[in-house]
């Protein structure tokens, strides 16, 4: 068996969750491979919605094994919250297993985190603030703290010591830390409830997830990879830099759950029929007037995890057919078709006219002088009927398949996993 893999081609948020949630029953695992709570996966099922940050989107659906693999990076209280949400609905417990080689975030790397914010100024990334970033720069680093640490009897020594060496660092940085609040606490308060979360962490499956994932594989058994974030924030492919701190694309799964890559199947590449991004940095296609604000009201387009209103454009196929290449697509999802439905007529980047040059090639630094040049389409002005495409969209959807040189495999029309077609 080959392990499939699913993930953005975008600058995230393109609905992930969903779609995981849909090919659950497909599969005998999902596993998250990179990432940690600054990405919010959103399903929404039966009547309730309900925000994955850590846990695979696969954790509602029964008989079916779900792992938080080594290239995920969890903060114990975050996840301890988003275990009590989900145990509502099923039996997280016995169905989630996380790695023993994923890194912990500490209450200090989230204080490091607004004091790199703080001293970039107007040159911030736009972090989410939870601690991912210095999270990262330790496991390089070789001195954070992961998951099996937690078994061993010398935890509470290296969690004091790495603990005191961020403290050193944000006193040099000359940033006061007294007001700043995490999940609504300030840092003595959040400390000692992550300490707590810390010691239920201890009484879930922490296992070598590597060989779980290599020996389902072996018995026949099916697995997807789920990646968070987006293609366009990969550390080494995405907008650098203000990109996320791993690598999101297919190459991250191998690396984040210890398959090799002659393991890797199909590979499912997510998009919204127009785009969205977080945070700072280039977005060619940026919408600043009423169209753009029309998308992020019909798209609901706040982020789930910070609830920052997110910047809404037309859809860039140049970033998609490169975000296409560097993931080796071999199936497309297209998602959020319905927030185009009141559209008379709608548009889609296919070049960019840079120093007068039209070019369909992705400059090392994307920058301001991209300027976009659109075609424009018939909008297809309904709702999606069940079961049917309209035949505008089609025509649309085959213009985007013909320019990625890949097949659709699903559209989604609405956010309940039920609102979609598979073809």
């Amino acid at each position: 068996m080959k392990v499939d893999v699913l993930l953005g081609l975008q600058w995230g948020d393109e609905g992930k969750g969903k779609a995981v949630d849909v090919l659950t029953p497909h599969y005998d695992m999902v596993a998250r491979f990179q990432g940690g709570p600054n990405a919010g996966h959103t399903l929404e099922f039966e009547g309730h919605k309900m925000v994955l940050h850590t846990i695979p989107s696969g954790i509602f659906r029964e008989n079916t094994k779900n792992v938080i693999g080594n290239g995920v990076i969890i903060d114990p209280y975050v996840l301890g919250l988003e275990i009590a949400e989900a145990s509502a609905f099923t039996d997280v417990k016995s169905k989630l297993f996380i790695s023993q080689k994923a890194n912990l975030i500490l209450p200090t790397h989230r204080l490091l985190d607004h004091a790199n914010e703080a001293a970039m100024g107007s040159k911030k990334i736009g972090s989410t603030l939870k601690g991912i970033g210095p999270t990262y720069t330790d496991k390089t680093a070789r001195k954070g703290l992961r998951v099996g640490d937690l078994l061993t009897g010398d935890f509470d020594t290296k969690y004091r010591q790495l603990k005191a060496s961020h403290l050193r660092q944000i006193e040099c940085m000359g940033f006061d830390y007294s007001e700043v609040r995490m999940e609504g606490m300030l840092f003595a308060e959040y400390e000692k409830a992550w300490l707590e979360a810390v010691e239920r962490l201890r009484n879930y499956a922490l296992v070598s997830t590597e060989y779980l994932i290599n020996n389902a594989l072996s018995a026949g058994q099916s697995v997807l990879a789920e990646g968070a974030q987006g293609t366009l924030l990969d550390v080494d492919f995405g907008t650098y830099p203000y990109v996320t701190s791993s690598n999101t694309i297919t190459a991250g799964a191998c690396n984040g759950l210890g398959v090799g890559p002659s393991s890797i199947g199909r590979v499912f590449g997510l998009f919204k029929a127009y785009c969205t991004r977080v945070g700072t940095g280039i977005f060619p296609t940026e919408l600043f007037d009423e169209t753009g604000e029309y998308l992020r009201q019909q798209g609901h387009e706040f982020g789930a995890t910070t609830k920052r209103p997110r910047r809404c454009g037309w859809i860039d196929l140049n970033l998609l057919r490169y975000a296409c290449m560097l993931n080796g697509v071999t199936d497309l999802i297209m998602m959020k078709t319905d927030v185009l439905n009141g559209f008379e007529t709608i548009k889609a980047c296919t070049e960019y006219e840079v120093a007068g040059v039209r070019t369909g090639e992705i400059p090392y630094r994307l920058d301001e002088t991209a300027v976009p040049v659109y075609r424009e389409f018939e909008g297809w002005k309904q709702p999606l009927c069940e079961g049917k495409l309209d035949s505008r969209l089609e025509a649309y959807l085959h213009f985007v398949e013909q320019f990625l040189g890949r097949k659709t495999f699903m559209v989604s029309y609405g956010p309940d996993r039920d609102e979609t077609l598979l073809f």
